[in-house]
């Protein structure tokens, strides 16, 4: 399975990618480095990443926690130490699901959700973004497009019309969207393009993960399918990553076709 596509390149980008041992980050991982990119790629399961970095010659794999302030630091320094310069293309994809609104869902798995989708996204995205922006060098104006720099991050469209099937990990990818478009506008002027991609169903683990029926996954696919598969966003993000340095593509909805709500 390969998400290359055609008349694109990362060559030469340095690119890191967390929640990349499964679904989504593994497809984006699979899909930077058929187009060339130097790789770190971050998740928890140890040794689903290892058999992911294995498969990817060249690759850098990080295992742990990323929303922890030491594997981000490992991610970023790790990226510099193999590549011999700083990351320029970071994708804060690592998350998890959680079924069931603010009164019906498990609140013994709020905090560790919000953990994950809020505090540690926007802990990579700030070492990023400060990393991102040294690497300008003193230089303003349009001469800080010397090269593309980016922080892709990975929302939800239950972020953008939050469902009551979900709303309590919709408040969390709510929150991200805000926080993402914020940093867009103080670091835009830096150089720095800070993208969001809002998917709708996707095929994965995910559904799972979060604990929803079964059946009820089944039934919304057989609706609106053929639902989303993790190659679909990942050949979105790469579109992204492999504009000129000029042309910043920043706020992406991928449904599939049939899909009404949400």
């Amino acid at each position: 399975m390969s998400t290359h596509h055609a008349g694109t390149s990362l060559r030469g980008r340095v690119a890191i990618v967390t929640g990349a041992s499964a679904g989504i980050g593994e497809a984006i991982a699979r899909s930077f480095h058929a187009q060339g990119a130097s790789l770190v790629l971050n998740a928890r399961r140890a040794e689903r990443l290892k058999a992911v970095g294995d498969s990817l010659p060249g690759a850098t794999c990080v295992a742990g926690d990323a929303a922890e302030l030491s594997v981000i630091g490992s991610m970023l320094d790790g990226a510099k130490a193999a590549f011999g310069r700083e990351a320029d293309l970071v994708v804060v994809n690592a998350g998890r699901g959680l079924n069931g609104s603010v009164i019906t869902s498990d609140t013994q798995a709020w905090e560790e959700m919000v953990r994950t989708n809020v505090l540690g996204a926007a802990r990579l995205i700030r070492e990023a973004g400060v990393r991102m922006t040294a690497a300008s060098n003193g230089r303003s104006g349009a001469d800080v497009l010397v090269a593309p720099r980016d922080i892709i991050v990975i929302g939800s469209i239950v972020g953008r019309h939050v469902s009551p099937f979900s709303s309590m990990y919709g408040g969390t990818k709510f929150a991200v969207h805000g926080m993402v478009e914020g940093v867009r506008r103080e670091l835009a002027p830096k150089g720095v393009r800070v993208s969001l991609i809002a998917p709708g169903f996707v095929v994965s683990e995910f559904q799972g993960v979060a604990g929803y029926d079964p059946k009820w996954v089944d039934d919304v696919f057989q609706r609106i399918g053929p639902p989303l598969v993790p190659d679909d966003v990942a050949r979105t993000v790469s579109f992204i990553a492999s504009q000129p340095a000029g042309v910043h593509v920043g706020d992406i909805v991928i449904r599939p076709t049939r899909q009404d709500y949400p």
